[in-house]
């Protein structure tokens, strides 16, 4: 058997615990196909890049699977006829990642590379220091301020 990431994102207007059915449902598919379902993360409702299917938001769940191939063909087949799967996924994989994954995972603001290539640590705004009044950077053409001709 193979070893497979399920990823599918369901509506937002269903209820919570209507993903968690829909989760049992598909696992049980798979488990009947001679399959089996590792972890199961929902990773809760999230704002969608772009709009599917004039939804904003979408449920994302991702399932481990040691199955074999009809047996995952089986659950996309029912996932593209339920009105209330807008988009999935399936990946095979070498092996299953232990621990939590990427999205689940907190990261610190302060870990993060910075875009720009700097090696100095990030400063949150509150920490650097401020200027003074008279210290204002030098003025642009286009910004000179609004006076109205004089008639």
């Amino acid at each position: 058997m193979a070893l497979y990431e399920h990823i599918f994102l369901a509506r937002q207007d269903i209820a919570a615990p209507q993903v968690d059915a829909l989760v049992e449902t598909y696992k049980g598919v798979i488990e009947a196909a001679g399959g089996k379902v590792g972890r199961i993360e929902n990773w809760g409702l999230k704002s969608l890049t772009y709009r599917i299917k004039k939804n904003r938001k979408a449920f994302y769940v991702l399932m481990d699977v040691d199955a074999p191939a009809a047996a995952l063909q089986e659950v996309e087949r029912q996932q593209r006829y339920n009105e209330d799967i807008l988009r999935f996924m399936s990946i095979k994989v070498e092996a299953h990642e232990d621990g939590p994954s990427a999205m689940m995972q907190k990261r610190d603001r302060d870990d993060r590379p910075r875009r720009d290539g700097d090696d100095r640590p990030f400063r949150p705004r509150e920490d650097r220091p401020r200027r003074e009044d008279g210290d204002r950077p030098p003025r642009r053409d286009g910004d000179r301020p609004f006076r109205p001709r004089e008639s």
